[in-house]
């Protein structure tokens, strides 16, 4: 389309760190309403900016090797690009033909993932992660929840690693104390989001309530219609995980059960983590690489959840 001004934007391979810089992207889309853009992503993070207002390619690079990067090469090359983002930081823009271009630099320890990626464009207000959703993508969120006048908690119970899962008791606890009678969600639904792992803590959730009021989505949605979905919510409660990092990018409220994870460099953006009493350093004397089978969320009450929950939504109404 004539005077459009082409960005072509490089998104991380991982998903969760695509989410948090997310909100870098949604500034250029929102802030350049002449801006067209060519997002490439890896297979998990490609799915992610499928919804992005005036998109004109969504490139998927397959692998990370030499030969994945020249196919990329060959289909960029030809356009004079008005800015590109380079959130891999590899070479590729300089070979480029552009007016400006940002790369990110190496990792610094001790700054936030949001803070990081909005240095990238030397960004003064730091934007929260943001993904975009179509209709089409809430309405199939939204066909999968019961439409009905209750407020929702958006549960997110599931971890890629066990020595990030909280347990499933504890999670029904919490649903029961904001649901259940005399909680601040007094008679509201909950919504389980996450993958195929999260059905047992599903079940035990759904069972620790009347059936009629847990809605288990996990392993139905997409991520972008758990952003939808999640959105919906007035407070998700998870883990460190993908799931989390959706539910940031939704918008809603978000506590998050942190053990071996650093919330100072992956907390929820604008949530709250609460952590049990041992910090990251003493769980890495514990698991020096952070791999081994250990339960190490065992040490973080429900009662500590709950409070900080409570505490939210209390805020949250006042403001």
């Amino acid at each position: 389309m004539p005077g459009r001004f082409p960005i072509l934007y490089v998104a991380e391979a991982d998903a969760s760190d695509a989410i948090l810089s997310s909100g870098v992207l949604a500034c250029l889309v929102e802030s350049m309403p002449r801006a067209s853009f060519t997002v490439v992503g890896s297979p998990k993070s490609a799915p992610l900016f499928a919804d992005t207002p005036r998109l004109d390619r969504l490139i998927v690079l397959e692998r990370d090797s030499r030969l994945d990067w020249l196919g990329l090469w060959n289909k960029v090359r030809e356009t004079r690009w008005g800015l590109v983002v380079d959130m891999r930081g590899t070479t590729l823009s300089s070979k480029l033909k552009r007016q400006k271009r940002a790369v990110r630099g190496a990792w610094e320890a001790g700054v936030h993932a949001v803070e990081q990626a909005a240095r990238v464009l030397q960004l003064e207000q730091v934007p929260a992660p943001k993904l975009f959703l179509s209709e089409a993508t809430r309405a199939a969120a939204d066909a999968l929840i019961p439409a009905e006048d209750v407020p929702l908690l958006a549960i997110g119970p599931g971890a890629d690693w066990m020595g990030k899962a909280w347990p499933s008791e504890r999670y029904a606890k919490l649903a029961v104390a904001l649901v259940g009678d005399g909680g601040p969600l007094e008679g509201g639904r909950v919504i389980v989001v996450g993958d195929e792992h999260a059905r047992d803590t599903a079940h035990t959730i759904r069972l620790s309530l009347p059936r009629n009021r847990v809605t288990e989505l996990q392993g139905r949605l997409g991520p972008l219609e758990t952003v939808a979905a999640v959105g919906r919510a007035a407070l998700y409660v998870g883990a460190d995980t993908i799931w989390t990092d959706l539910a940031v990018a939704s918008g809603t409220p978000v506590v998050a059960a942190f053990g071996p994870s650093d919330e100072a460099e992956h907390g929820p953006w604008g949530g709250v983590a609460v952590r049990g009493p041992r910090s990251v350093d003493e769980f890495r004397k514990i698991d020096p690489n952070l791999n081994q089978a250990i339960l190490h969320m065992h040490d973080l009450p429900a009662d500590r959840v709950i409070a900080a929950a409570k505490r939210l939504l209390a805020e949250r109404a006042i403001g």
